[in-house]
């Protein structure tokens, strides 16, 4: 069988970890996978020719395990896949524009307010905090924004001093981290939408002399470094390699006619110094859970 997985870009590791996870899945059941991963990233025009080369492949892909770049711009190229007749599998962000055999993800908003309220813990409930931000448009990104918001509602003594869009991208949330330290006081706490940012945004604080307590989402291996140096505080783990590989293994095993659950959901789990050598680890040899692991869990 041959699965055709879609990612949404080269820059975030994030993004490397589910290419990886989904070959480790297919690799259980003998199957080829072919990465689709748009050159300049999260691009839907790309994205949708990307769509386009797969479906023109001989033999094309039995199925496709894909996370969108954007919540509609690649619509047309997806209704292509569904007229088609190849079964598709979500992970990341959902589809609307097709029927998925399973969905593979984690609660955003959740995620957020939980890595937000462990920030506003620390900081004793009270202080100054920017937010880095991916893209605008970003599902992921509007998800972990809204959580970030109703976590600070809930704690009168914070203040969200500002917003910086960092588009996901380390250099562009360290560019522009930087103009806003120069422009304004400087934060108790940076919260950051993805851990390449806030990696970012470390060296943007350490360029201006400045210190105050990051955290993040993905708990990316560079992240994990940075908290068990002490150089940042927590990460919440938004598990891409788990998701991709549970998505692969969803299509492999539909693809043989069994029974897969339509949705899946990864738990909130917060990494700090405490906790982070379990996560210290490179993503070759982090461990992934199976679909049946799963429900003995449950």
């Amino acid at each position: 069988m041959r699965l055709a997985v879609f990612t949404k870009n080269f820059t975030n590791p994030a993004y490397g970890a589910a290419r990886l996870g989904a070959e480790r899945a297919a690799a259980v059941f003998g199957d080829e996978v072919l990465h689709f991963v748009p050159q300049k990233g999260d691009d839907p025009v790309e994205q949708s020719a990307l769509i386009e080369q797969a479906l023109a492949l001989q033999p094309r892909p039995d199925a496709f395990v894909f996370s969108p770049v954007h919540a509609s711009k690649v619509d047309a190229a997806i209704g292509q896949v569904v007229a088609a007749g190849i079964p598709m599998i979500g992970f990341v962000n959902p589809i609307a524009a097709a029927p998925m055999v399973s969905y593979v993800s984690s609660d955003d908003e959740q995620l957020a307010q939980a890595i937000a309220s462990y920030l506003f813990k620390h900081l004793q409930g009270k202080g100054r905090v920017l937010v880095v931000t991916g893209p605008e448009e970003s599902y992921t990104s509007l998800e972990r924004l809204r959580g970030f918001r109703e976590a600070a509602c809930e704690v009168p003594g914070i203040v969200l001093v500002g917003q910086v869009a960092g588009d996901y991208v380390r250099e562009t949330a360290r560019d522009r981290t930087a103009a806003w330290l120069q422009a304004n006081a400087a934060p108790d706490a940076v919260l950051v939408a993805n851990d390449i940012m806030a990696i970012g945004v470390l060296d943007a604080l350490d360029a201006a002399g400045q210190t105050a307590a990051v955290v993040g989402v993905n708990a990316i291996p560079q992240a994990i470094a940075a908290i068990a140096a002490g150089r940042m505080l927590a990460t919440a783990d938004f598990n891409a390699m788990q998701m991709a590989y549970l998505a692969a293994e969803c299509a492999a095993r539909h693809l043989r006619g069994e029974t897969v659950p339509a949705s899946v959901e990864l738990p909130v789990q917060i990494v700090d110094r405490g906790n982070c050598a379990q996560w210290n680890l490179p993503y070759e040899q982090r461990p992934v859970i199976t679909l049946e692991q799963m429900r003995r869990q449950k």
